[in-house]
């Protein structure tokens, strides 16, 4: 698969409407290495996937959010890419995509998904101040 994907996002310029835009692809790579990181969360990967999803809200709510952050604020995706992005995550892809549509980390219209939620990392410029 490519690194680069044509995605909708809203410009500007065009009054608000979104055009297609050639951008960085969805990365489940690095979401999972993300996830592996965090010593409350590790113990949900294995063979490179998150194997079972945690029963407590708090560390399922943490998991949700890192996998929300891979997707770029502003851009519409298509379901059929969200579906492949999800699945390359957790196997059980339908229900990852309704956890992060119920947790509002997501929201999804005629088809489309994009972030609507979740923590917003600072910028590298920033975390130096």
């Amino acid at each position: 698969m490519s690194a680069w994907a044509t995605a909708r996002v809203a410009c500007p310029s065009s009054g608000g409407r979104a055009d297609n835009v050639v951008m960085p692809d969805l990365d489940p790579a690095s979401v999972i290495e993300a996830i592996a990181a965090d010593q409350r969360l590790r113990v949900f990967v294995k063979n490179g996937r998150v194997e079972t999803m945690p029963a407590k809200r708090s560390r399922r709510r943490l998991l949700l959010d890192q996998i929300a952050q891979g997707f770029e604020p502003g851009v519409r995706y298509p379901e059929r890419r969200v579906s492949q992005f999800l699945g390359a995550i957790y196997a059980d892809y339908a229900a990852l995509r309704r956890y992060l549509v119920d947790e509002e980390l997501l929201s999804r219209a005629d088809g489309e998904y994009w972030r609507s939620g979740g923590t917003v990392p600072p910028a590298a410029d920033e975390s130096r101040a």
